[in-house]
């Protein structure tokens, strides 16, 4: 999957028009990056990535881009 199709899923997930994510978004300045968000990404990296996500590495993400690195491992 490329980057911007990942993208694509953070911004559906976060509730947010295209184009509005880049690697460089801090992940606490998102109003939606709240607990409900956190629990979705788990449940969608399983979904679309079949990864495994954890409380926490979600604790260790900052920027969009440490989701976009996790989902390349």
């Amino acid at each position: 999957m490329d980057k911007d199709k990942k993208l694509a899923l953070l911004e559906e997930l976060f509730e947010l028009d295209s184009g509005e994510l880049t690697e460089d978004t801090v992940l606490e300045d998102l109003a939606t990056w709240d607990s409900m968000t956190r629990l979705s990404l788990i449940v969608m990296m399983d979904d679309e990535l079949g990864k495994e996500l954890t409380g926490a590495q979600i604790r260790d993400f900052v920027k969009v881009a440490d989701i976009l690195d996790f989902m390349d491992q």
